[in-house]
């Protein structure tokens, strides 16, 4: 007589939600093995190595042998936008929470593309007002917030970034050369008191550099993974920023170098 099989899962992750589990259980623990990884999500080792291949080929993590670490850049890449999700998940949620306690009713904002500044729009949608405009060039941002009442929400034109569902270019930046805006939230892919405030496409700093004009405050947040990183083209000097928002795992050093260039500074 058989053995009786074990009863299956009555929802198998899909594949994205079990690769986003995957970083978060390597960044948790320093390391993993496959075989640890398929006993952990209940499939097979070739499954677990293909979604190792597949993270590492897009830089959420990096292989070792017979299994992977978390990724460690010097120099930050374009990463795309659903892996960068994946990242440091709970610290953004926390760092989305005090930004949207920073925005008040009336206020005309600029939410930048971004993994952390999508919490911030999904806070707002918890949240009660009477009138709020958010300016963004985030195709995600804007669906997030679309329907909202009380809620306008102004879309810049331009060139479609793909990895990070966000528009630049010349029609971005002419829209954006008209607006005032009380706050910029702005993301950031790298941030060192030295070189500035760093991201990987020359277009989106460009747009950047102009959000920063056009807002008369501007709050960089990012988790501590940020802090020291650089990437290929400079928004602006980190003394151009009004406030950040980063999680409680930034270094002091990081935090006091900061503050020492006139930078309000929230661990959260």
């Amino acid at each position: 007589m058989s053995e009786p099989r074990a009863a299956a899962p009555t929802q198998r992750l899909l594949v994205e939600e079990r690769r986003r589990l995957i970083v978060e259980h390597i960044e948790t623990n320093g390391r993993a093995t496959v075989e640890e990884l398929a006993a952990r999500f209940g499939t097979s080792t070739v499954t677990i190595r293909n979604d190792l291949e597949s993270l590492a080929r897009v830089g959420a993590i990096a292989r070792s042998h017979g299994g992977a670490l978390p990724a460690t850049q010097a120099f930050t890449n374009d990463v795309p936008l659903n892996i960068k999700e994946t990242r440091s998940h709970p610290q953004k949620m926390r760092i989305g929470q005090a930004a949207a306690k920073l925005i008040h009713d009336g206020d005309t904002i600029i939410l930048d593309s971004g993994s952390t500044t999508a919490e911030i729009a999904r806070q707002i949608r918890q949240m009660k007002f009477e009138s709020l405009t958010v300016v963004t060039n985030a195709l995600n941002i804007a669906l997030e917030l679309s329907g909202l009442p009380n809620i306008r929400v102004m879309m810049l034109g331009g060139l479609l970034r793909p990895t990070a569902y966000s528009l630049v270019g010349p029609d971005a930046e002419q829209a954006l050369s008209r607006i005032s805006a009380d706050k910029l939230f702005l993301g950031v892919d790298g941030i060192d008191p030295t070189v500035g405030v760093t991201t990987p496409d020359p277009l989106e700093a460009s747009l950047n550099a102009l959000m920063i004009r056009a807002a008369r405050e501007t709050i960089a947040v990012f988790d501590a993974s940020k802090l020291g990183q650089r990437s290929l083209s400079v928004i602006t000097p980190v003394s151009t920023l009004n406030t950040v928002i980063t999680d409680e795992s930034a270094p002091e050093e990081m935090v006091e170098a900061l503050r020492s260039a006139g930078v309000s500074v929230m661990v959260v």
